[in-house]
């Protein structure tokens, strides 16, 4: 039999609630039963039951997924306007934050003398420059990083504090705070940047905002002119002005070809630092042409030594000295007292900034005689032993005429005119050019534009005066008669030694010139074109004066007798005439001058000096500008190694007796 099932126990469970009737219900299996929600338990007695509902979700995430709909379309605009619609502009913008240009200056050619040896040339310089965003107290961490870094900065540079402070506070990207700085003012600036930069260093590493206020501060490589022989030939030469630019002389004149082309430079930069991997844009600079003069500075030194101690001995205006070759027309000097250093024109003299030997006009006085020489040889009206009775008073017009000194009737021979430098003597001479005094005035006036009088010399130099020369119907009554000795027309320096220059050349005058030639980039010499050769007069005519013009400097009539040199033939003569004032107006002092060239019998260099308004000593040009070219004329003519004369002057006669 099967063994018996042990009878099951009986599990209490939950007491049901009364039936309405209140019996108590009895329990079944809850397995039998079917499922039905619990009853929610009945609210106390005496409250009225609240049903309790929950919130909808869907509205509210509507709203948000609009919200962040719109924020989105807002993106998608803003970047839709930035990357296709302003992108050209935003990109230019952004390049032009990131991005620096600037200029690379050309190196200024140099200007050197017929040897070589540099007059001015240029030197390694600096550009100081900044960016002023960099200034901002943003960038800085400074609230006044302007008027902080213009106080540090002025000493070093030399300029007012204010100044730098408007140019750092300024908007943009660059600014230049000065020019041309030696590298000595860099190194200066470079050790305060880097005494502020570690100091700003340890700042930010113990929690300060570590400002700098130079952080902004660059340098750009420039070269500055210099003239190593300070001021030896600055009349020539010129200067430059705080841009690099010729601004007078030859610099300015030949600035195209000595500035040669800037170049340009186009970097990436970020925090004041050059980017080396973002790509930079060069082009780079053409150096300018050398320029290679006809001056030898030796040469040069003297006249400018010479013509400086006579010009203060004397207690002139000022004074001049030309030098010229007699056969190329090369001017080997051209000196004025007093000059100017270009190398420091605060300093400077306005009044003697400029080249005087070109600019200055005035009537040259006796020095002119030579010309109306020339046109009596050359036409006939006489010969160098023609008889000339000089009176000591002459009347002609409405003018009463005189010679430098009373004297009783001179008898003198053409030659002797010239020696003794009388005024009435050639005034009687140049009467002879014509039938009439309007037909002699035409010849005259003639020669004395052959030989460059009214005309430019050919050099072409800034200000350069032409001279004055009226036409001959245009001449007053004086005029008729004071021109031909000097007086009533004018000139400068150069016009005078050219004078000069054209007699010793056999007649041919030749344009003078100041530069030989030019050596480009690529080093190549190119001479300078040849000068214009002009007949003035016959080589019989030439040689005629030339001897004439012995007898001034070695008759012991003579006026030049102080201009002569041991060894060589001199030709010259003395000039002293009454000076236009141009300041006061009319007559007043005098202008004393000495011209001539050697050797005579071999002519070779031109020596032209002129002294304006001597007030102390003698004022005749054969007493104080006679020793001048003396002393030039030597000192040239050892420097040229030029051979003393092989023979002695011709003896021409200087007068003669009545009734030979």
């Amino acid at each position: 039999m099967p063994p018996k099932e042990p009878p099951r126990r009986r599990v209490p469970g939950p007491a049901r609630p009364r039936s309405a009737a209140g019996g108590q219900g009895r329990p079944r299996p809850a397995a039998r039963r079917p499922s039905s929600p619990a009853r929610r338990p009945h609210p106390p007695r005496g409250r009225t039951a609240r049903p309790l509902r929950l919130g909808n979700p869907r509205p509210r995430l509507r709203l948000v997924s609009l919200a962040l709909t719109l924020v989105m379309l807002a993106f998608v605009v803003r970047l839709l306007q930035v990357q296709a619609v302003d992108a050209a502009a935003y990109s230019a913008k952004a390049k032009e934050n990131r991005y620096l240009s600037y200029t690379i200056s050309a190196e200024r050619g140099e200007i050197t003398d017929r040897s070589g040896i540099a007059l001015a040339t240029s030197v390694d310089a600096y550009n100081i420059t900044a960016d002023p965003s960099m200034f901002t107290p943003e960038f800085s961490k400074a609230p006044d990083a302007p008027q902080q870094a213009a106080a540090l900065l002025a000493p070093i540079l030399g300029t007012d504090a204010t100044e730098l402070t408007r140019k750092l506070s300024q908007k943009g990207r660059y600014v230049v705070l000065a020019r041309r700085q030696t590298p000595q003012v860099w190194n200066q600036i470079k050790d305060l940047k880097s005494v502020f930069a570690e100091k700003a260093g340890k700042d930010r590493a113990s929690g300060g905002p570590g400002a700098n206020v130079l952080a902004g501060v660059f340098q750009e490589a420039t070269t500055k002119r210099v003239y190593p022989n300070g001021g030896l030939a600055a009349g020539i030469l010129g200067y430059v002005n705080a841009d690099g630019k010729g601004a007078g002389g030859l610099e300015s004149q030949l600035d195209k070809e000595l500035a040669g082309e800037d170049g340009k430079i186009r970097y990436a930069q970020a925090g004041g630092r050059r980017v080396p991997t973002a790509g930079t844009k060069e082009v780079p600079a053409v150096p300018g042409s050398d320029i290679e003069l006809t001056i030898d500075r030796d040469i040069q030194w003297a006249a400018q030594q010479a013509i400086s101690d006579q010009v203060k001995k004397s207690k002139a205006d000022r004074g001049y000295v030309v030098v010229q070759n007699t056969r190329t027309g090369e001017v080997l000097a051209m000196a004025n007292a007093p000059g100017f250093d270009p190398n420091d024109l605060s300093q400077a003299d306005a009044a003697s900034l400029g080249n005087a030997a070109l600019q200055d006009v005035y009537e040259p006085g006796s020095t002119s005689k030579v010309m109306s020489m020339a046109a009596v040889l050359e036409e006939g009206a006489a010969t160098p032993g023609t008889h000339v009775t000089v009176p000591n008073r002459l009347h002609r017009g409405d003018r009463l005429f005189k010679d430098d000194i009373d004297h009783p009737t001179w008898y003198l021979t053409l030659n002797g005119v010239l020696a003794k430098s009388s005024n009435i003597g050639t005034i009687l001479a140049t009467g002879e050019l014509g039938k009439t005094q309007a037909e002699a005035n035409k010849v005259l006036y003639s020669y004395l534009r052959k030989f460059g009088i009214g005309s430019p010399t050919g050099l072409g130099y800034p200000g350069e005066t032409p001279g004055i020369l009226a036409k001959p119907q245009d001449w007053s009554t004086s005029q008729q008669y004071t021109i031909p000795f000097g007086q009533g027309l004018s000139l400068n320096a150069m016009q005078a030694a050219s004078i000069y220059s054209t007699i010793a050349n056999d007649g041919v005058r030749v344009a003078p010139t100041l530069v030989r030639g030019t050596k480009g980039a690529d080093g190549r010499f190119t001479a300078a074109a040849p000068p214009e050769r002009t007949r003035v007069v016959s080589a019989k005519t030439a040689k005629s004066l030339a001897t004439m013009l012995e007898s001034v400097v070695g008759d012991e009539e003579g006026t030049g007798t102080k201009a002569k040199i041991p060894g060589y033939r001199v030709a010259g003569k003395t000039g002293t005439a009454n000076r236009v004032d141009p300041v006061r107006g009319g007559y007043h002092g005098y202008t004393a001058s000495f011209a001539g060239f050697a050797p005579a019998d071999n002519p070779q260099i031109t020596v032209y000096c002129a002294i304006q308004n001597p007030t102390k000593g003698s004022y005749f040009g054969g007493q104080i500008c006679g020793p001048i070219y003396k002393q030039v004329m030597e000192f040239a003519l050892k420097t040229l190694q030029t051979p003393p004369s092989g023979s002695g002057p011709a003896r021409l006669p200087v007068s003669f007796k009545p009734g030979e």
